[in-house]
């Protein structure tokens, strides 16, 4: 079994962490900070309440003016790095929220090393003007790390993040910092851009079909922003956003031999194949499958996997999958009649029910 990542937090790190402070500090108490970290309530805290909680220790035992701190805690960073770092960050998001300027210069400082992607929110949301006006400015750093965060700080839907009810509901704000993204060269940065662009569609997907629609076809990077930030329209089969990337109704193509498991054990695996056949070659073809999954209460969630999305120039194509029956801490799976369909070009064309059972025939 994975270790917890909330188990990163080990004795080991703690008191590395207080040798640190105190090269900056001479009088921290260390045995006193490490004490009140590992107190009776550390054991039942959970990742982000860890990085909460040693935020907390950390203001009460650098007794001194928050700006002061921040100096203490900027040099103490450099040493540490990743998504455990965070804690930083959360002590800015925390303690920060009356000294917006000393706040955003340290959140630049330690999102070098970690991402300072989930605090900016808390100054995003108390000022929205001041804080993005400085977004702006990281969008045009010459720093990756401070251009990645322009974007991925002012995301609407940040998983999780604390939701920007604002920018859900009109993004206009977030597009001015994604233009300045659009183009730039780091991966790092175009992954955040098409992410940021994704949760836009989920509340907003016309603004996103128009930015595809504007700026496809422009060069690779932006081709594949573009693709990435569709992911979910394409998903669902919008058709405006399925014809922009070339994928138009399918009915040239069968499908033939659909061979499937009547019959799967729970936490077994169900095992699938089928083929396309079309008179002439496949063509630019989406190829998906849906998992209509049974629910506690008798309805069903459906759940989309992607197979193929390219150019086929032949004219039959064969694919074999399996799908895990495992429950999962996102799914539970219950026993009883479930079905599967096969997804061209965001069109579900055949549909099959199987039974889902403690033991399979």
């Amino acid at each position: 079994m994975a270790e917890l990542l909330k188990n990163v937090y080990t004795n080991e790190y703690i008191q590395n962490l207080a040798k640190e402070i105190e090269v900056f500090y001479k009088d921290f108490d260390k045995q006193a900070f490490e004490t009140s970290i590992f107190n009776q309530t550390w054991k039942n805290l959970e990742l982000k309440e860890r990085m909460r909680h040693i935020a907390i220790s950390l203001n009460k035992h650098l007794p001194f003016s928050y700006e002061k701190k921040l100096e203490v805690l900027k040099q103490t960073s450099r040493s540490f790095t990743g998504f455990e770092a965070m804690f930083f960050q959360d002590f800015v998001e925390v303690f920060g929220l009356e000294d917006l300027e000393n706040s955003l210069m340290a959140l630049e400082i330690f999102t070098i090393d970690s991402s300072s992607e989930f605090a900016i929110r808390a100054f995003i949301l108390k000022y929205e003007e001041e804080t993005l006006k400085q977004m702006r400015l990281w969008a045009k750093s010459e720093n990756e790390h401070l251009r990645r965060l322009s974007s991925e700080g002012c995301r609407p839907r940040l998983p999780w993040g604390v939701s920007l009810p604002r920018f859900k509901n009109n993004p206009s704000k977030v597009l001015e910092i994604i233009e300045l993204l659009k183009n730039d060269e780091s991966k790092y940065v175009q992954k955040s851009v098409a992410n940021n662009l994704n949760d836009i569609s989920k509340d907003n997907p016309n603004i996103v079909i128009e930015f595809v629609s504007k700026n496809l076809g422009k060069n690779k990077n932006l081709d594949w922003i573009c693709k990435h930030a569709s992911r979910t329209l394409l998903k669902k089969g919008d058709s405006k956003i399925l014809k922009l990337f070339g994928y138009e109704v399918a009915s040239h193509i069968n499908i033939i031999d659909f061979n499937y498991d009547s019959c799967v054990k729970k936490e077994g695996i169900f095992n699938f194949s089928f083929n396309l056949e079309s008179t002439d070659k496949l063509g630019n073809i989406r190829v998906e499958y849906a998992i209509y999954y049974k629910k506690a209460n008798g309805n069903y969630s459906k759940k989309v996997f992607m197979i193929s999305q390219n150019e086929q120039k032949t004219k039959t194509k064969s694919f074999v999958k399996k799908q895990s029956f495992k429950d999962l801490t996102t799914r539970k799976h219950y026993l009883g009649e479930h079905f599967i369909s096969i997804i061209l070009n965001g069109e579900e064309k055949i549909k099959r029910s199987f039974i889902l059972n403690d033991t399979s025939n």
